[in-house]
């Protein structure tokens, strides 16, 4: 059973098609990449998955669930994807731990005592359990990219979505992100995530998929797709990353 299954996905604000006929699918572990140059239509079909955007034509399956059915509750569905994006997000009147176990106290009735017990073992594995009682401005940006990160996570999420996360980051920064995402990887989540670090895509990837202008140009191993793009727009894609010292 495939964890997600995207199906002819069409999306449009105004007159502009923003996704045309997107198709793919995500097997329960996988970890799909989508990359492609701003305004290819990543972000927008992260946004679609979750029920952000309303799409214009076909499907999106989770877990064997159409979310895209008429009768769907879209806050039932976003309790099951954990999503996190560009902008952190944290609530800056609320501590890291609070931020962490929002969710899980007032949307899935976590009792207080054991969402904090487990934001904590969390935080101790990943190298931040010093700043649970710190308030978000209080830490870098790396730091609170990977309280939103897992914050999204303690829910125990079907899918996960990682939108650009390292966008507003430095590059020392941008290393730690990157470091949590790995190992989030080598536990089994599956994971949708949209980047501009190539060499973290061929890192983590186990498909890779290439938007342009709204559609999937290209998709397959992430090596292979590299090595031997097929076509002109990866091409000038990838010398651009190249370029820019991404790649």
């Amino acid at each position: 059973m495939n964890q997600l299954s995207v199906r002819n996905l069409r999306k449009s604000f105004g007159d502009e098609l923003v996704l045309r006929d997107i198709s793919f699918e995500l097997q329960p572990h996988q970890v799909t990449v989508v990359i492609g140059a701003s305004g290819s239509g990543k972000s927008t079909l992260m946004r679609c998955i979750n029920l952000l955007e309303e799409i214009d034509d076909g499907q999106i399956i989770l877990a064997n669930e159409d979310i895209t059915a008429p009768d769907i509750n879209p806050d039932v569905v976003r309790a099951k994807i954990g999503s996190v994006f560009q902008s952190f997000n944290l609530f800056s009147h609320l501590t890291v731990l609070q931020n962490i176990t929002l969710a899980s106290r007032k949307v899935h009735g976590v009792k207080r005592e054991i969402a904090e017990d487990q934001a904590m073992e969390l935080l101790s594995r990943f190298g931040l359990e010093a700043k649970a009682r710190s308030y978000p401005d209080l830490l870098s940006g790396g730091q609170q990219q990977r309280v939103a990160i897992l914050r999204a996570l303690i829910t125990k999420p079907q899918l996960l979505l990682l939108d650009e996360v390292t966008s507003a980051l430095d590059p020392i920064l941008i290393a730690e992100v990157l470091t949590l995402i790995a190992e989030l990887k080598a536990e089994g989540h599956t994971m949708l995530i949209s980047t501009h670090e190539m060499g973290f895509a061929l890192k983590v990837a186990d498909e890779l998929i290439f938007l342009q202008h709204g559609e999937i140009a290209e998709r397959g191993n992430p090596h292979e797709l590299l090595a031997d793009p097929q076509s002109e727009g990866l091409r000038a894609f990838l010398a651009a990353m190249r370029e820019a010292g991404r790649l």
